[in-house]
């Protein structure tokens, strides 16, 4: 098990290019969101990020608005935000997903609770995208300011 700013990621897995079939890796938005469930994806050698409704939705973020790495990634509180880039690196570095609850704020200011999950998807041996999804939870954390 690896603990992260005492946040224990107690399950992981790789997704293989050639044998991953599914829409989300291909294009995001492919397989319908599911009960605020969206999908999200990002290419390692540019880090460009595609986004379902859902997913833009959470972040407050309107739909025809270009994303990149660097906006996104300052919407997570400093905590969170320390969080998810040591296990994104984990992640990558060593094959494996991870799944966190990490704190956003959106451009209007609002502070949601969202849970991530993160998988790479691996061609030759190499991590060369993740794939995942994003959840709104902050009713599981009503009243934690």
């Amino acid at each position: 098990m690896v603990v992260v700013q005492d946040l224990p990621l107690t399950h992981s897995w790789p997704i293989y290019e050639a044998a991953w079939r599914l829409p989300l890796v291909r294009e995001v938005g492919a397989v319908p969101d599911a009960g605020g469930i969206g999908q999200w994806s990002c290419r390692l050698m540019d880090n460009a990020i595609n986004w379902s409704p859902a997913v833009r939705d959470l972040f407050g973020l309107p739909h025809e608005e270009p994303l990149t790495r660097s906006l996104t990634v300052s919407l997570y509180l400093p905590e969170s935000r320390l969080a998810m880039e040591a296990l994104r690196a984990h992640a990558i570095r060593h094959h494996r997903g991870f799944t966190l609850d990490a704190r956003i704020r959106r451009p209007d200011g609002e502070k949601r609770w969202m849970r991530l999950t993160a998988a790479p998807v691996l061609c030759n041996g190499r991590a060369v995208r993740l794939v995942g999804t994003k959840q709104d939870v902050t009713a599981t954390y009503d009243g934690a300011g």
